[in-house]
């Protein structure tokens, strides 16, 4: 019998730690090979890249002559939020005649936290209170059309 508990109790442990296994998961661009990455300065093209690299993650807002490809990789351990462990960004920038200008390759280390302002929009007009809310509209007509309210029309 003491051999049963203590069974349970270590499946019970093993199945706990399995669950809080780290999950990772890959998000954005994928390079099929690393010569895949490797990108010649003077020498490739916008067409070029894009059959060796794929369509961009994104392109520059302002400066359309750049091209940014994105990837990163997350652990999340049972219900925690899930943390960033690493990013590569890799920029191709185009100059005259679409060919490649330079490449500048970027990590974890280079990037940014941005805070996000979470308040609302300011609208105009008034607040309605928790009670105008709910009978705001008792009163303001009939939501059962009867032959009385279908335009004036009665059925002879």
């Amino acid at each position: 019998m003491n051999g049963g508990l203590l069974s349970a109790t270590a499946a019970a442990l093993l199945v706990t730690l399995g669950a809080c296994s780290p999950v990772r998961t890959h998000q954005g661009f994928v390079a099929d090979t690393p010569e895949a990455t490797t990108v010649q300065i003077g020498v490739d093209t916008r067409d070029t890249v894009r059959a060796r690299l794929g369509t961009p993650s994104t392109t520059g807002v302002m400066d359309a002559a750049a091209w940014y490809y994105v990837a990163s990789d997350q652990q999340r351990i049972a219900f925690l939020r899930p943390r960033t462990v690493s990013r590569e960004v890799i920029v191709v920038r185009f100059g005259e005649g679409d060919v490649v200008q330079s490449v500048d390759r970027f990590g974890i280390e280079r990037g940014n936290i941005v805070a996000y302002n979470d308040n609302a929009t300011p609208t105009r007009g008034r607040e309605l209170g928790i009670l105008e809310q709910i009978f705001g509209n008792v009163g303001r007509g009939s939501p059962i059309r009867t032959e009385d309210n279908e335009g004036g029309r009665r059925r002879n």
